[in-house]
């Protein structure tokens, strides 16, 4: 996801609050704290694709649907829908008890459906430069604006029908369009509030206006942001949390830990350089349990763009890059094991991913995506292999004689404000150097910035290995290919030497167009597959894990949470309530099996 779109969750999530009180005080429950250590720059949720800006703007704004905890689309600000035969229009009819409220609750304006128009038409707009527009395009007409081919805005396909319906037309059959509905560039705004703000809109709580189950009441950056529930909001009886406290700490990974065991946050993430003595310590062990898999994919991506200083020697790593054994005996020679243990050091087997789509998100006919022709094999076995890293290194080397200068230059950024990636970078660095040799490459791993990592580093190229993810927008595989896209914002495989065909583009994008013209769901999956396949192979990418690992100790429920592999659903706070004290491991896994028999259930009833 572009966020998702993202990379990184910078803000670590961890709460804390200004007095404390025992756990068995109502008061206290009612207040969930927080401690962060990655700030957000903007509450404009039209325009960024930073996971931690969205996480906050997606408790205080709606969108037109939501899911419940099993994952089932449930009614937002939509009340009801239909679609026609084909999955090309799309009418919603919008709830008549919606209200814009200011930061302090004073009713601003009712929500309509030329709401959704102004927000489309905000994001479409391109010297507003969003960052999801790419999501947006997806309405007929949405590109064609953006590129300036057409000025007039109500010839993209959305229009309000009347006060309380908005209908989308969209350029091709979009059967999976309710989901791509979870995610901010189809949120609502107001237009008239938009346009008296201005540049100035999302910058402050008293810029923005709120129609969600949260209100800010405080924000002020690296100090202290505070939600307090809306009692304006359509659904607030499911609202059980009524603050949300955030706590500006730029060492929150290192100190939430203690924080926590002194009673002064909610939640704290427990790395792996403690969580033995947590294990072993009978108190703490019962505080502390394994996080819930999601869809996030990790995978490291080699840069064809690389615009980092010349100290490390850009124009040698691209020559290098382009040699397709250079690249596969990096990809055979990251022991991705070895690197998981840095976050799981138990069973990091379970974590692995070999494919950029994750296990279990889609399937044709009972059949995994990732188990589909094009991908079983990669699927099935694991990208580390000794023999054949040693095997593409001394290919690599006869094949770049006198081209490249050896040892080639790596650099590998991490952020610095999460120490598992930290430790993480420094294994792999031991262990290729190790077992390729520093006289092959020489890894270089560098300290980037806590806050503002994916702007600074991961946008503007400045890495020639990163470790990067992405998460689902929508529930089809086309949405794990953004990344690669000709516009995505890693690692440019389009640029790469010696790929292009007969009409100008590379076989990777050709594949792409391919699947995303076609129709018929199994025929769309497979040649998905074949695109991902290709990617793979070529070792333009290293595919690493799913995300989700790791240990915490908390005060939430995560089964009573919004479930969705892709969109803001499982960032909002709606229908969680702080617990009196921590989930055990013991209870999570309780928990867990019931849930996972529960949604079994759940999605059987919900395809009747």
């Amino acid at each position: 996801m572009r966020k998702r779109k993202w990379f990184l969750l910078v803000c670590l999530v961890v709460l804390l609050c200004a007095a404390c009180s025992n756990d068995s005080s109502d008061e206290k429950k009612s207040e969930y704290r927080v401690v962060y250590s990655g700030e957000i720059k903007t509450l404009n949720y039209l325009k960024t694709s930073e996971t931690n800006e969205f996480a906050v703007a997606a408790n205080l704004v709606d969108g037109l649907i939501e899911y419940d905890k099993y994952g089932i689309v449930q009614p937002g600000l939509a009340k009801e829908w239909s679609s026609n035969e084909d999955a090309t229009v799309w009418t919603f009819k919008l709830r008549d008890n919606v209200k814009w409220v200011t930061h302090n609750g004073k009713e601003y304006a009712d929500l309509v459906a030329q709401d959704f128009v102004d927000g489309l038409q905000y994001v479409l707009d391109a010297k507003n430069e969003s960052s999801t527009v790419w999501s947006a395009m997806v309405v007929k007409n949405g590109e064609a604006f953006y590129n300036g081919e057409l000025t007039d805005f109500s010839k993209v396909g959305i229009k309000a029908i009347d006060q309380h319906t908005v209908e989308y037309t969209l350029e091709a059959p979009t059967p999976y369009f309710l989901s791509m509905l979870n995610y901010v560039c189809f949120f609502p705004v107001n237009g008239k509030f938009l346009t008296e703000k201005g540049e100035q809109f999302g910058t402050t709580r008293e810029n923005f206006l709120y129609n969600g189950a949260y209100l800010l009441d405080k924000f002020e950056p690296q100090n202290e942001r505070v939600l307090v529930k809306n009692d304006t909001y359509w659904d607030k009886d499911n609202v059980l949390i009524e603050r949300i406290r955030y706590k500006y700490n730029k060492e929150a990974a290192t100190v939430a830990p203690e924080l926590f065991l002194r009673g002064e946050i909610d939640t704290a993430t427990i790395p792996t350089s403690i969580i033995d003595e947590w294990l072993k310590d009978d108190k703490k062990k019962s505080q502390v349990r394994q996080t819930q898999n999601n869809f996030y994919s990790y995978f490291y991506a080699l840069n064809f763009d690389p615009q980092f200083a010349a100290e490390y020697e850009p124009e040698n790593w691209k020559i290098a890059v382009n040699n397709k054994d250079f690249r596969k005996s990096l990809f055979h020679g990251l022991d991705r094991v070895s690197a998981m243990l840095t976050v799981e050091p138990f069973n990091p087997q379970d974590l692995l991913s070999n494919t950029i789509t994750p296990k279990n998100f889609v399937d044709v006919e009972g059949v995994d995506y990732t188990q589909l022709d094009s991908l079983a094999a990669i699927t099935n076995n694991d990208s580390f292999n000794k023999d054949l890293a040693l095997q593409y290194r001394d290919k690599a080397k006869a094949a770049l004689e006198g081209k490249a200068t050896f040892p080639v230059k790596v650099l590998m950024p991490y952020n610095a404000g999460m120490p598992d990636w930290a430790n993480r970078t420094q294994v792999i660095e031991q262990q290729v150097e190790k077992l390729l040799g520093t006289d092959y490459v020489d890894i270089i791993v560098e300290a980037g910035p806590s806050t503002g990592f994916l702007s600074e580093v991961r946008r503007p190229g400045k890495f020639a290995l990163l470790e990067a993810n992405w998460g689902p927008d929508y529930a089809d595989p086309s949405t794990y290919t953004e990344p690669f896209s000709v516009d995505g914002t890693y690692n440019k495989p389009e640029l790469a030497e010696g790929y292009k065909e007969a009409n100008g583009q590379t076989v990777y994008l050709n594949l792409l167009e391919k699947a995303k013209a076609t129709i018929d769901t199994a025929e769309r999956y497979n040649l998905f597959a074949q695109a991902e396949a290709f990617l793979i192979e070529e070792a333009f990418v290293i595919p690493y894990s799913v995300g989700g690992s790791g240990y915490v100790a908390s005060k939430l429920n995560p089964f009573e949470a919004q479930y969705s592999p892709f969109g803001v659903t499982a960032e909002k706070f709606k229908g969680q309530q702080v617990l009196a004290k921590p989930m055990s491991n013991d209870d999570f896994k309780k928990a867990l099996a019931q849930w996972e028999q529960e949604r079994v259930d759940a999605l059987a009833n919900a395809a009747k």
